[in-house]
């Protein structure tokens, strides 16, 4: 978990690596969605042009169906999700129904200014349109408001690793891995 900017994908994708996971990104799994021009991928389009979050229920389903897939059956890692308390229920629900729960959850935290920096510098090595300031700004108060607080649930249900998305990128991964061998045992 993590504001957008965070680097959440980045820290996904290492985090896999060292675990030997696979890493899954909503973002992915959207991109992926649209340019298939699938149903949901079109629906999802829909809303990321307009700078909002996708709606649960076609986020829920997009995940449903990825943590479905046979490459997921020793481990995952999930990049953007669950963002708010329905999604929360909902993941719990779909993890119960695969006989599976959550290891932990890791949150990385951000200074607003350097995010906004940061992804504005995606955007232009990127080229992605969802990506504007405008969006930005949105997204980044969505998550505030919405993402921010299920960090108690998880606080609550001793899965919670916070730690700094600032700094060199191994760096991130070494504060990561350390916390996770604290939090896990």
């Amino acid at each position: 978990m993590g504001p957008q900017g965070a680097g959440k994908g980045t820290q996904a994708a290492r985090l896999a690596e060292v675990f030997g996971i696979v890493p899954i990104s909503t973002g992915d799994i959207f991109r992926t969605n649209i340019a298939g021009e699938t149903e949901l991928g079109k629906l999802a389009q829909e809303y990321t042009n307009k700078g909002d979050l996708v709606p649960d229920e076609v986020t829920n389903e997009m995940v449903r169906d990825r943590l479905g897939q046979p490459d997921v059956k020793d481990g995952f890692i999930l990049d953007g999700y669950p963002r708010n308390a329905a999604q929360v229920t909902e993941l719990d629900q779909i993890l119960a129904g695969l006989g599976w729960e959550l290891d932990g959850v890791i949150e990385l935290t951000a200074d607003r200014a350097e995010l906004l920096s940061r992804i504005a510098r995606r955007a232009q090595e990127e080229g992605r349109d969802d990506d504007t300031e405008e969006a930005i700004a949105r997204r980044l108060d969505i998550y505030a408001e919405q993402t921010a607080p299920l960090t108690s649930a998880y606080r609550e249900r001793n899965l919670l690793v916070q730690v700094d998305g600032l700094g060199e990128i191994a760096e991130v991964t070494d504060r990561i891995v350390a916390s996770l061998a604290t939090q896990l045992g």
